[in-house]
């Protein structure tokens, strides 16, 4: 199962939103006596993820360099260039995990969507293929469709995403 690390300004409601679950299944699968007094470092169960470090694959997102990087039990399986954040619209910095994939999601994003465990950013396709290795996005991790595809082929819900 999936721990998650309180960090400062978090409250329950922020992570259930970030983790897209009720505060209740969390309040249940963590047995809070009060659920208003989170402390930072303490670890939240998530319902329904698995335990990334029971998952051989990783993704390293550096912004600087606009690619993404699959992992596989430490070693590089490829890298692909992406689009990031733009100016105020920075890319989240920090360890995420993918929570979800939608095929066709329709509008900007291509042929896949992933969320990360951040709520309204995620890694996914683009129908402005010119943009990948540009700061152009609102955010999110930008993808050629095809690479997006493959990589959501390859990893499973639950896999961790490291972006700085």
């Amino acid at each position: 199962m999936h721990r998650h690390i309180v960090k400062a300004g978090e409250a329950l409601w922020s992570i259930a939103e970030d983790y897209r679950v009720s505060v209740q299944a969390l309040i249940q699968a963590n047995q809070l006596p009060n659920p208003n007094q989170l402390y930072i470092g303490q670890q939240i169960i998530i319902p329904g993820l698995p335990d990334p470090n029971q998952i051989s694959h990783r993704i390293n997102v550096s912004i600087s360099n606009r690619t993404l990087t699959l992992l596989q039990s430490g070693s590089v399986v490829k890298t692909y260039p992406i689009a990031v954040g733009r100016m105020l619209f920075g890319t989240p910095v920090g360890e995420y995990v993918i929570i979800n994939k939608a095929p066709n999601p329709g509008g900007p994003f291509g042929t896949m969507w992933m969320s990360l465990s951040k709520k309204h950013y995620g890694i996914h396709g683009t129908n402005d293929p010119s943009s990948i290795g540009k700061a152009v996005s609102r955010g999110c991790i930008r993808m050629h469709n095809a690479d997006v595809e493959e990589l959501a082929r390859t990893i499973p819900i639950g896999t961790r995403v490291m972006i700085g």
